[in-house]
């Protein structure tokens, strides 16, 4: 019996610390869907770039930071400035929590997102996007999608 309940018990551990992963192109339909191709002069292959670079498209990824803030989800949206995490002081741009940010259905991460792309420095205020996708052909973060 003992032998049962750990085994149950490891199988629940185990998919609660799974990391919550979308498929590439299933992730640019997702963006497509929501019109963010183009939005504030991206492309979408520039999105799927920024959220690869992030966090290699895992939807529940949290980063802690030196500074006691946290990065969450897919965009590794930052909980000092955009979402509030209740740990750390938060300006909560936009007035969503952090937990929110990684909710599978991705819409407070992309309406987060699209509210940082609108502010002053666009993607570029994603450091990891400024070092690997600003600047370079991105065409192939497309190949094999069908958005129809």
């Amino acid at each position: 019996m003992a032998k049962v309940l750990f085994v149950c018990v490891a199988s629940f551990l185990l998919v609660v610390n799974h990391a919550l992963l979308i498929d590439r192109c299933d992730l640019a339909k997702v963006l497509h869907r929501l019109e963010l191709d183009g939005f504030e002069g991206y492309s979408l292959s520039e999105w799927l770039c920024l959220a690869f670079v992030e966090s290699n498209f895992n939807i529940s990824k949290v980063h802690e930071n030196a500074d006691g803030s946290s990065d969450y989800g897919i965009f590794q949206i930052n909980s000092h400035y955009w979402c509030n995490d209740y740990r750390s002081h938060s300006e909560n741009f936009c007035h969503v929590d952090c937990q929110d940010i990684m909710h599978p259905n991705l819409l407070s991460a992309i309406t987060c997102a699209k509210k940082i792309v609108s502010a002053p420095g666009g993607m570029k205020n994603w450091v990891e996007w400024k070092l690997h996708c600003s600047g370079r052909p991105l065409n192939h973060w497309l190949t094999g999608c069908n958005l129809g």
